[in-house]
Parts: C-alpha cells; structure tokens; sequence
C-alpha cells in the first residue's frame, strides 16, 4: 500500500481462478465493512474501487495481439455466484438468457451468469481500449477448449461463444478471474473493473512474442487514469 499524489492505492496478487477471487473479495470487504472486533457489519458502508489487471486470450479475430480489452461483462461459466442470492439485482438476465439460448448451454454445464462492470471505472481507464463481454473459465486447458492427452466434451465450445451477440456486445477474450469479480464486488456495494493485456488471439493463431512489454505499459496506463477516479 502507498500514495500516488494523494490517491491512496494497494496492489493485491490474488492468485488464479475465481476460488481465489471468492476469498480476496470477501476478506478485503471484510476489512473495509466489517468490525473485527465486535464481528458485526459496519453502519457506515466504505466502497472500494477495485481494478484487475491481467492477461488473455482473445476469441475474435479483430482484436489484435499486444492491446487491450476492457471488460465491460464479465461472463462466468465457472458457476461461482449460483453458490450467492443475487440480492443487489446485478445479473444481466435478459442478455444470460440469449446466450444460453444461442449457445445451446449444456446441462452438464454450471448455470452462466454476466455482470457489468462499473461504469464509472469503464468511462475513466478503459475509454479508448476494446470493450466486450470477457468469459471467466474455472480453468486453463479443457473449458477454454485446449487439451493434451485428454478428449473434449465440447470441442466446438470456443465457437459457440465467439458467434455470440447481444445489443452489439460480443465475446472478446477468455481469462480465469473476471466474473468473480464482479459478481461479489458489485453484490458488495464496490465498483470492480478488468482490463486485460491479449497475449494470444486464438482464432487467427497470433501469439505475442514478449507480452511483457504490453502489460508492463498497462501498469503505466492504469497509475496514471487511476489517480482521477
């Protein structure tokens, strides 16, 4: 934790997957809304703003390796918050049930659910970068259609998304986190945003040869669009 002019900031490495994003999330509410010691809410709510930086691959051929991708949804496939009651009203139904439907959603499956990002956080750091709908995987290989030894269930999956629109809202890339947060920040009362570095396009096969430099320039970008939110 430290100051960039006045802004107070603290830079969390949450680890991977939305397990991880379940604890962060619930423990740094916790410390922010919660009285330790008597174990009893706070009345005075504290929002946190909360902002993910992060890597990718896209799922459209458009978005090109080395940008950025803004997730204006974070779509969940991993089935996280089916385990919450959506007491805030943060789920996009309406556009949950057009992709079930388009998709043809396995039952195997657990339930999707999409969430917006904060729209205030959005208009102030990711303004001129790609924005979407960004897929959460509760894993690297078999969910974002990779596999080595073992045989897909669902080997069109990745196509199913890709052809996926709602209100000119497409699927842009796939990452393990996003959805997560969302889901609790926003049930919590804090306003969440990723945006992530697309170190691989998947569909035209385009791979980064040192993604290092884009997120290490995304790191540059965020500090200096951060102290004005």
């Amino acid at each position: 934790t430290g100051k960039i002019g006045k802004k107070r900031i603290s830079v969390i490495s949450t680890g991977i997957g939305t397990d991880n994003i379940d604890i962060v999330l619930n423990e740094l509410d916790a410390l922010a809304n919660i009285d330790l010691h008597n174990k009893v809410a706070k009345t005075d709510h504290r929002k946190l703003k909360i902002v993910r930086l992060g890597t990718s691959g896209a799922v459209q051929e458009d978005i090109p390796v080395d940008t950025y991708v803004m997730s204006k949804y974070g779509l969940g496939i991993d089935g996280l918050m089916n385990f919450y009651q959506d007491d805030a009203g943060i789920l996009e139904e309406e556009m949950n049930n057009a992709l079930i439907e388009h998709t043809n959603w396995p039952k195997e499956l657990a339930k999707p659910y999409i969430v917006k990002a904060s729209d205030k956080l959005a208009d102030a750091i990711g303004f001129d970068m790609h924005q979407g709908i960004t897929a959460t995987a509760p894993g690297f290989y078999g969910p974002q259609g990779r596999h080595l030894r073992m045989n897909l269930k669902y080997p069109d999956f990745i196509e199913r998304l890709e052809s996926f629109t709602y209100n000119d809202e497409r699927i842009l890339n796939f990452e393990m986190e996003t959805s997560a947060l969302y889901a609790l920040g926003r049930s919590l009362g804090h306003e969440t945003l990723t945006i992530c570095a697309v170190i691989a396009n998947r569909i035209i096969e385009q791979y980064s040869t040192d993604y290092h430099i884009a997120v290490d320039k995304l790191i540059q970008i965020l500090l200096e669009r951060i102290t004005k939110v």
